[in-house]
This record gives structure tokens, C-alpha cells and sequence, in this order.
């Protein structure tokens, strides 16, 4: 129903946004990378997508077509809903989602909060093929599993072997690898990261 949103932003939190268009406000719920993204005041275009159920009609927004695309293929995903899909592009980006489910890397998956094995193995399963059909880049997502990928994933789980919450780990290694490059080797990338 509704393509994309664009007007003013009045609140935005870490799981949703409210966006004023002409004197209306739009309540979109989003994920925390598109919370991230966004501004937090002025103007803005979010993709969005309205979710209709019995008892609500719950609108979604996106900061990019490719996080929508996401968000519909996981739904697609028998036992995902609205609220599960969310979750993991909150824990996610829609790139590295692509990535593992392109390399079958089921950890990766289920290294999110709620997801267990065997939703994970769905996940995989079930979009896969959609994925390899969808997109043109797969060879891009396939050299992503590069070692720089591999540290970084390695450093993550160090960190939260060390007592770290997994998202600050997360946040603190993304930032070492964009400030410093992606030939770091693991326990620099530790050894920055403790300093953060």
C-alpha cells in the first residue's frame, strides 16, 4: 500500500520512528540498523511496508529497499512473522544475513537471540535459492567469507567470551576495522577493542 515514506522526523528510538508527512504522523516500526541511520531530526525517506493482521496494521520501515527485500523473505520463512524478522535485521545487516545464508553458515544464524538450530537450518533451506536467483552479486557475497570476514567474526566472539555485550563487541570491532582496515589480525582487533 504504501511504497516509502518521506517527510520530517518528530521521535526516533532504537525500535521505531515517527515520521510527520503534511501534518500526519507515521508510526513505523524499525530495526536498529535503520535507527542507526537515520537522523535524528529533519527530514527523511524510509521504504516501507504495511503488515496487515486480524487485530492490527502494524507499518515497517526500511532505510533501503534491500533491508525491505530482506525483511519479505524472511517472513516468507514458515514459522518467521513480522516481529522475528525484525530481530534479526536488528542483529543483522541485510548484507551479512545475505552472506551467511549464501555461505550456510547456520552459527552465524542462530548466534541471534530467540533463533535456534533448527530455525536457523530453515532459514538457510528455505531462502537460499531465492537469494541465488535474486542476485547478481552472489559471487560478491560468496568472497565475502574473506578472512578479514572470519576476524572479525572471531574477534566478536572473543569479546563476548571476555564478558562484553555482543552488540557493543559488534559496534567496537566495526569501527576498527573501518578506521584501521580489514588486514587486521584478531588480537589487535581484541586489543583495540578493549581500549574502546
Amino acid at each position: 500500500m504504501f511504497a516509502y515514506i518521506e517527510g520530517k522526523i518528530v521521535q526516533k528510538e532504537a525500535t521505531f520512528v515517527v515520521i510527520d508527512v503534511g501534518g500526519i504522523g507515521y508510526f513505523l516500526r524499525i530495526s536498529l540498523h535503520t535507527s542507526l541511520a537515520l537522523p535524528s531530526s529533519g527530514l527523511c525517506k524510509v521504504q516501507t511496508y504495511l503488515h496487515i493482521k486480524e487485530d492490527a496494521h502494524t507499518l515497517y520501515g526500511f532505510i533501503d529497499n534491500t533491508e525491505k527485500k530482506v525483511f519479505l523473505d524472511l517472513m516468507s520463512v514458515s514459522g518467521i512473522g513480522a516481529n522475528t524478522a525484525l530481530l534479526i535485521l536488528s542483529s543483522l545487516s541485510a548484507q551479512e544475513i545475505k552472506t551467511a545464508i549464501v555461505n550456510e553458515d547456520v552459527a552465524t544464524i542462530q548466534s541471534i537471540k530467540g533463533i535456534g538450530a533448527k530455525m536457523a537450518q530453515r532459514i538457510v533451506l528455505e531462502l537460499k535459492d531465492k537469494i541465488y536467483k535474486e542476485n547478481t552479486e552472489i559471487s560478491a557475497l560468496k568472497t565475502d567469507m574473506t578472512p578479514a570476514t572470519n576476524n572479525r567474526k572471531d574477534a566478536i566472539d572473543a569479546l563476548v567470551a571476555l564478558q562484553i555485550p555482543k552488540n557493543i563487541a559488534e559496534r567496537n570491532v566495526d569501527t576498527i576495522l573501518k578506521q584501521k582496515g580489514k588486514d587486521l589480525k584478531v588480537e589487535d582487533i581484541i586489543k583495540l577493542a578493549l581500549r574502546m
